[in-house]
């Protein structure tokens, strides 16, 4: 997988005032015609961060593109879906965008994240422990779906026989990758998962996915928790150079780098009806000068890193666009 960037827009804008529905539309296009990314991102959740719902919006898009492929991260509420009806509603938008989805999934939070979280779980009738099992069952079952006729499961938590999926993804294989970050900092801000859930985590991605998606590292980490899941993809049996990896982060350009936090941080803060600490919004972004920026990002890239996707902190999202085509893609143009 070649080094690429990717376009996350905030979809949940729409509800705290940043941008329109048909901002996110526009956008969309113009990242598609400036040639800079390579997909374009929009993130998920149901009740705890509401937003445009992911594949409605996904949809909208594939209807007025032909070249970026359309990307979730994560799909926190892929535990609560069922997952054959989420299979048919899948390979639809892989149909009507004609192989361009790109399926990224996740636990989603836990109760203690807040109680908008909590109650998201209770509503779906889902317990947040059950949430790793049903994630790796639902990836179990759509991968059935997705290529199998008259196919059967008999799992913990679902159970069908003779279902045959139409229509079928136009990728086949269709591509799943997991979302995890249990090291670097956390929605609790500074905790820490313990190595048992460390392990348990890239376990996940070794086993079932096609890629990993992270976020809040440095390049450092970056390169030693991929190292790791390499190693136990081989331990699996898998081929390590078929897995594919990507970088979820931030991005504000500003000549003063303290003002650009500062605008994270307020972005940050109100986008996830939270309050972060510097230290937290600095892991998560990219902020600063041109220069700083380039610089930056091609630590991660020298790290490893396949495919950063970025979202723009900051209210003035079409001059932070521009100012992402004009004066930072350009050093990357080879």
């Amino acid at each position: 997988m070649r080094a690429s960037f990717g376009l996350t827009l905030a979809n949940r804008g729409v509800i705290i005032g940043a941008v329109k529905a048909s901002d996110l539309i526009r956008m969309t296009q113009q990242a598609e015609s400036s040639g800079a990314f390579d997909a374009v991102w929009v993130g998920d959740s149901l009740l705890a961060k509401p937003r445009l719902e992911s594949v409605a919006l996904l949809s909208a898009l594939a209807a007025v593109t032909s070249k970026v492929r359309l990307a979730v991260g994560c799909m926190a509420t892929f535990v609560h879906r069922h997952p054959v009806l989420f299979a048919q509603q899948w390979a639809s938008l892989d149909l009507i965008s004609n192989g361009r989805s790109w399926l990224c999934v996740c636990l989603g939070g836990p109760n203690e994240q807040s109680a908008a979280q909590a109650l998201e779980h209770k509503v779906m009738g889902i317990e947040a422990k059950e949430r790793p099992a049903r994630l790796g069952e639902g990836i179990v079952i759509l991968r059935k779906l997705f290529a199998e006729k008259n196919t059967s499961h008999q799992g913990r938590f679902y159970q069908f026989e003779n279902v045959t999926l139409e229509p079928r993804p136009v990728q086949q294989p269709c591509p799943i990758w997991i979302a995890s970050n249990p090291t670097g900092l956390t929605w609790r801000d500074g905790a820490s998962a313990d190595q048992a859930v460390i392990e348990r985590s890239f376990h996940r991605v070794a086993r079932y996915a096609d890629g990993w998606m992270t976020n809040k590292v440095s390049p450092a980490q970056f390169r030693q928790q991929w190292a790791r899941i390499l190693a136990m993809t081989s331990e699996e049996g898998r081929s390590p150079a078929k897995l594919g990896n990507a970088l979820y982060h931030n991005i504000n350009i500003n000549e003063d780098r303290s003002a650009a936090l500062v605008e994270s941080k307020a972005f940050l803060d109100k986008y996830y009806t939270s309050n972060f600490s510097a230290a937290f919004v600095e892991g998560f972004t990219t902020a600063g000068s041109p220069k700083h920026c380039i610089e930056e990002l091609k630590e991660y890239f020298s790290a490893g890193v396949q495919h950063v996707t970025l979202r723009l902190t900051s209210w003035e999202q079409d001059y932070q666009l521009k100012r992402f085509l004009n004066e930072v893609v350009p050093a990357f143009a080879s």
